[in-house]
């Protein structure tokens, strides 16, 4: 019988060629496929561009890019994605674009072209400034209009292409804990609970209505991408989960208990093994235990979800390259804890030092080929633990109940 993991990859347009030409495209497949690896995940919207021709970009924001192109500038007169699409399928890689900026507007840019055509989507902190954190300026993504944006740009790319999937990040769904003080969101905050929001941005009760806010959306989302197609796989690769509550909005334990995600990967991008070692354990014990025996041991196949576990995993970023070392033992644990597979940022990686860590993954790691998990797989692991019944709604921190998705 085949092993079914998930073997991942990002595909990015920072630092790397692999997008700039179709031959580009295709000499990638052709040596993601030879090293084992069986889905990928190229980035279509970031810097306020996506990676392919945009209807919903011109509707919103009318040409007012450079060069009037409805698609990022660099790859004008090109369809990067329907590239991706031809040359993933061709070697048998899933394709599931990965919608990198999410909420975020620009970085370092005071908003950017997006929020310079639109100011009235900008997201504020307690102050009244434009909100940022670590160099990302923010869209206000708890205001309708901004996630009638994102929405329809993730369904005009599952209707249009012959995708396996989309993927939302630590942007999307996400938003900065410090934001939410704009004056709409302040209106709504104080029409249901006769107050204005506290000045403490970390505040519980804020906390969870504004990630009740954003999980709402991401379940409406869910329940479109699903209508365009049933077997579109939703992914999503959030912050490490309870600081990505408590930073971001993101709640992961509700996202997951009540099946709006099909793969996840939280980013685990920790520069040593010990490190990686001591987020996977915790996840294992917070989120991905069992949620009718919660002693059940992990390693015994018995959590809930785990068959859509597959941790991000840093493998490059600047001068940091991953040590073979550290590869090998990040990937042996995932498999000792019952955790099938991994998603590396990024490709570069792979070919650093003469394909060191690539040549590691083909001889070791990868050596024996691997499926990617089935929709009904996916399906099939989510009905057997959590049976749809009314008993097993979730109940988040503080206290709303919420419906799981039926198939």
């Amino acid at each position: 019988m085949s092993k079914t993991e998930i073997r991942g990859i990002w595909l990015t347009n920072t630092d790397s060629q692999v997008l700039s030409s179709q031959s580009n495209i295709a000499q990638a497949m052709n040596f993601l496929a030879d090293t084992g690896f069986n889905v990928v995940f190229p980035v279509v919207w970031n810097k306020a561009a996506t990676l392919y021709p945009s209807k919903v970009i011109q509707g919103y924001f009318g040409f007012n890019f450079e060069s009037n192109s409805d698609i990022d500038p660099l790859y004008q007169g090109r369809d990067p994605l329907a590239e991706l699409v031809t040359e993933g399928h061709r070697v048998g890689m899933k394709v599931i674009p990965w919608f990198e900026y999410g909420f975020a507007s620009s970085y370092n840019s005071n908003g950017g072209r997006l929020l310079a055509k639109k100011p009235e989507w900008s997201a504020r902190d307690r102050s009244g400034n434009l909100l940022k954190k670590n160099g990302f300026e923010w869209l206000n993504a708890l205001d309708p209009r901004v996630q009638s944006f994102l929405q329809e740009l993730v369904l005009e790319v599952a209707q249009n292409y012959d995708i396996d999937g989309i993927q939302g990040d630590d942007r999307l769904p996400a938003f900065p804990c410090e934001g939410g003080y704009d004056e709409k969101t302040k209106g709504r905050y104080y029409q249901q609970f006769g107050k204005n929001p506290p000045n403490n941005p970390k505040d519980k009760q804020w906390l969870q209505w504004r990630a009740d806010i954003l999980t709402e959306f991401w379940g409406k989302l869910y329940r479109e991408v699903k209508a365009v197609n049933p077997n579109l796989i939703v992914s999503l690769a959030p912050s490490i989960p309870k600081w990505g509550f408590q930073e971001y909005l993101q709640d992961c334990d509700t996202w997951l208990q009540t099946g709006l995600v099909d793969i996840i990967h939280p980013q685990i991008y920790r520069r040593d093994f010990s490190s990686y070692k001591k987020i996977i354990d915790n996840l294992l014990k917070d989120e991905f235990s069992d949620p009718i025996y919660p002693n059940r041991n992990p390693c015994k196949n018995s959590s809930r979800n785990l068959l859509k576990l597959a941790p991000g995993i840093l493998m490059k970023i600047g001068s940091y390259v991953i040590s073979p070392d550290y590869l090998i033992k990040a990937v042996n644990y995932n498999r000792d804890r019952s955790i099938n597979g991994e998603v590396f940022f990024f490709y570069e990686g792979l070919r650093a030092n003469n394909n060191q860590l690539a040549n590691i993954l083909r001889s070791q790691l990868y050596c024996e080929s691997a499926s990617f998990p089935t929709p009904e797989d996916l399906r099939k692991d989510l009905r057997e633990v959590l049976p749809f019944d009314n008993k097993s709604n979730h109940k988040n921190r503080f206290g709303r109940w919420w419906n799981k998705v039926k198939f």
